[in-house]
C-alpha cells in the first residue's frame, strides 16, 4: 500500500491513488515551457492553494471549482486587488492564513469589513499590500500550487516569484509569458517550477498533447518495437497547433462599421463572461494575438507552427494537427471552470460544476481572420517575430488605449492605432534581461502611448 493509500484510507482521498511514473514524466521530448508537476504534487491531497485574482473573473470561477471540490483543498491565501467586499466575503467563507490587496487604503477597508462580519471570532489573517505583498503568497513555502489569475502586466512580478520558488503554477496571467516568456523559462528550468495553462485554449492544446502514444520512427529501415510515450507527444510528430477565436461581436463586420462601436457594444460578448479588459481585447482580437506569442513561449514552437482561425461558438477551445494530417480537439462548453479544474486537480480529472455540451444544439462554424477589420493580430505576429521588446511595449500601449477607450477618451478603432504608433516607434535594440528591464521597457512604452494619444 502506498502512502497516499494509507493516509487516505477510510477518507474522501482514498480514490486518488498514484499514477504510474511514466505518466508524469517531464515532457523533454517537446520544447514546453517547465517540467510537469512531481509524483509528489500528483499524490499530495488537500492541497495548500494561494488565489491571486480571487475577486476577478477568473478568481471566482476557481473559488466556484474548490465549492464543488470542498475537502480537497486548503486556501492558504488570497489576493483580492481593490474589490474588498467580495475578498471580505471569500475570506469569510474559507478562513486563509494571508490575504494581500492593491494598497494601503484597501487594507484599512479589508480589516473594518473582516471586524464587522459576524461568526469571524478567532480569526486575524495577516493582510499584505502591494506587488510585494502579492509576491511574498506567491512563494509561500507551505503553498502546493499557485493559481496566478491577476489581470494584465501587473501580474508578472508575482508569477515570477512563484516560478522563482519552484511552484505548481495555474497560469492564467498571459501577459507574464508576453512579457518576459524566455525569462519565465530559463527561471523555471533553474528552480524546477511546473506551469499549467489556465487560458482555455493553451489548455486545450496541453490536453491535446498530453498522453499520446506516438513516437516519431526511428532512423531505420528493419522493424523495432516503438515505447508508448505518456508524456507529451514527441515533436517530430506534431505539425501544428491551432488555436480558435469566438470572432467577438463584431464578427463579419467591415473595417469603416467598426469607427462607430461604443463602450457598450464592445463590451457585449456573445459567448465568455468576462472582465472588461479581456473582453475588449477579445472584441478587437488583440487576445488572440497575446495568446499566439504565449503558444510559442508555452510550447517551444515557431510561429510557422501556431496558426489561428476564428469559430464562433467557443465549443472547440483549440486543436492539434500531427504529421499524419489527423487532427484532435477539445471540446466544452464556454465555462472558464474546466480548464481551471483541469489544472488545480492534475493529473486527475475533478469536478468543475459546468454544464454539459450538447453538440445537437449549435453547428459549429470556421472563418479564417478578417486582418484588414481587426489588424491587431497581425502586430501581435509582427511583435513576437521582431524581439526587442516589442511584445512589451505592443501590450502596454494595448492596456493604455484600453483604459482610454472605456474612458471614452478614444475611438474603438483608436485602439489599434494607438497600438500600431508604438510599434512604429518603438526603438529599443535588443531584448530584456530580466524583470526589471521588462518593466522598464513597459514603463517607457506606456509613457509613449499616453504621449501619442493626443494625436488620434
Amino acid at each position: 500500500m502506498s502512502e497516499l493509500e494509507r493516509e487516505g484510507e477510510g477518507t474522501l482521498f482514498k480514490g486518488f491513488l498514484p499514477l504510474p511514473s511514466r505518466i508524469l514524466r517531464s515532457p523533454t521530448m517537446l520544447n514546453y515551457i517547465s517540467s510537469l508537476p512531481s509524483t509528489a504534487f500528483a499524490e499530495k491531497w488537500p492541497r495548500k492553494i494561494v488565489v491571486l485574482g480571487c475577486t476577478g473573473s477568473i478568481g471566482r470561477s476557481a473559488m466556484s471549482v474548490l465549492e464543488h471540490m470542498e475537502g480537497y483543498f486548503e486556501v492558504l491565501a488570497l489576493g483580492g486587488g481593490r474589490n474588498v467586499k467580495l475578498l471580505a466575503e471569500q475570506a469569510t467563507r474559507w478562513r486563509p492564513k494571508f490575504l494581500a490587496v492593491q494598497d494601503e487604503a484597501a487594507d484599512k477597508e479589508l480589516k473594518a469589513a473582516l471586524n464587522g462580519m459576524s461568526g469571524l471570532k478567532g480569526y486575524a489573517p495577516e493582510v499584505l499590500t502591494g506587488q510585494e505583498g502579492y509576491s511574498a503568497l506567491a512563494a509561500l513555502p507551505e503553498a502546493d500550487l499557485v493559481l496566478s489569475g491577476q489581470s494584465g502586466a501587473a501580474g508578472l512580478r508575482a508569477t515570477y516569484a512563484a516560478v522563482k520558488a519552484g511552484k505548481v503554477i495555474a497560469l492564467a496571467n498571459k501577459e507574464s509569458l508576453i512579457l518576459a516568456g524566455d525569462i519565465i523559462r530559463k527561471a523555471c528550468k533553474e528552480s524546477g517550477a511546473a506551469l499549467l495553462p489556465v487560458d482555455s485554449e493553451h489548455n486545450a492544446i496541453f490536453q491535446c498533447l498530453m498522453g499520446q502514444n506516438t513516437r516519431a520512427l526511428p532512423q531505420k529501415t528493419e522493424a523495432v518495437k516503438l515505447g508508448g510515450a505518456y508524456g507529451f507527444v514527441p515533436t517530430q510528430a506534431l505539425k501544428k497547433i491551432i488555436l480558435t477565436a469566438s470572432g467577438g461581436p463584431f464578427l463579419g463586420r467591415s473595417a469603416e462599421s467598426l469607427k462607430s462601436v461604443t463602450k457598450k457594444d464592445a463590451l457585449a460578448h456573445p459567448t465568455w463572461n468576462m472582465g472588461a479588459q479581456i473582453t475588449i481585447n477579445s472584441s478587437t482580437l488583440v487576445n488572440k494575438g497575446m495568446e499566439y506569442v504565449e503558444a510559442c513561449h508555452l510550447f517551444g514552437l515557431p510561429p510557422a507552427q501556431v496558426e489561428v482561425i476564428v469559430h464562433p461558438q467557443s465549443i472547440i477551445h483549440s486543436l492539434v494537427e500531427f504529421k499524419d494530417s489527423s487532427r484532435l480537439a477539445q471540446l466544452g462548453v464556454p465555462d472558464m471552470r474546466i480548464p481551471i479544474s483541469d489544472c488545480l486537480g492534475w493529473p486527475y480529472r475533478i469536478d468543475s460544476g459546468a454544464a454539459e455540451l450538447d453538440l445537437t444544439k449549435t453547428p459549429l462554424t470556421f472563418f479564417k481572420p478578417d486582418a484588414e477589420a481587426f489588424p491587431a493580430l497581425g502586430y501581435w505576429r509582427e511583435a513576437y517575430e521582431q524581439g526587442r521588446g516589442m511584445t512589451v511595449a505592443l501590450n502596454a500601449a494595448n492596456e493604455v488605449a484600453v483604459a482610454l477607450f472605456l474612458d471614452e477618451r478614444i475611438s474603438y478603432t483608436g485602439i489599434t492605432r494607438l497600438s500600431r504608433l508604438v510599434l512604429d516607434n518603438w526603438a529599443e535594440g535588443a531584448a530584456p534581461a530580466d524583470i526589471d528591464a521588462v518593466l522598464g521597457m513597459d514603463a517607457k512604452a506606456r509613457a509613449m502611448a499616453v504621449e501619442f494619444a493626443s494625436r488620434l
